[in-house]
């Protein structure tokens, strides 16, 4: 709880800081040691499991994948794209990372700085995977690539790897 605590408060100084000291270009064009690029990590399930029951009326674009996932790697410019076309709408796309917590100075962090994503990371560093995948989504397998589109108490599970952005667009839209 205490080291919990004490991250929430370094996550939020850090966001405070970058906030006041950046300009608008700044914020749209982040540098690679822009502390965006370092994700909020939730070390548990049940600290994530907020994130699955939003309470506003934004659509919720929830990808699972993994630094290691080759096809989950392959369809991330799709949801890059659908999270620059979809600014100053009500809509969400977050990328939660499944990488090991191991991994998260040496193969997350440098991933996401190297390709400058903009949309929102988070890592799930529960690796007790069989726990929580059922509350996910009861379709669910397991597999990663996988993306779940919630708002408020509507979801619609997608659990594979979209082959292009239009069929990523095309299934958003039909929400």
């Amino acid at each position: 709880m205490h080291a919990r605590f004490l991250y929430f408060a370094w996550a939020v100084l850090a966001g405070w800081v970058v906030f006041s000291c950046s300009t608008d270009t700044e914020k749209k064009q982040p540098k690679p040691d822009n502390p965006s690029f370092i994700p909020v990590v939730y070390p548990s399930f049940e600290a994530f499991a907020p994130v699955l029951r939003p309470a506003n009326d934004t659509l919720y674009v929830i990808n699972f994948w993994a630094t290691w996932c080759a096809p989950c790697v392959e369809e991330m410019p799709y949801f890059e794209k659908l999270h620059d076309e979809t600014q100053g709408q009500k809509v969400k796309v977050l990328l939660v990372s499944l990488d090991f917590k191991k991994d998260l100075e040496t193969k997350l962090i440098p991933f996401l700085k190297e390709r400058k994503l903009q949309p929102q990371v988070i890592q799930l560093a529960d690796g007790r995977y069989n726990d929580w995948i059922d509350r996910v989504s009861p379709e669910w397998s397991g597999a990663i690539p996988a993306t779940i589109l919630i708002k408020r108490d509507k979801r619609v599970f997608y659990g594979e790897q979209f082959p292009d952005y239009a069929s990523l667009k095309s299934w958003v839209d039909s929400f």
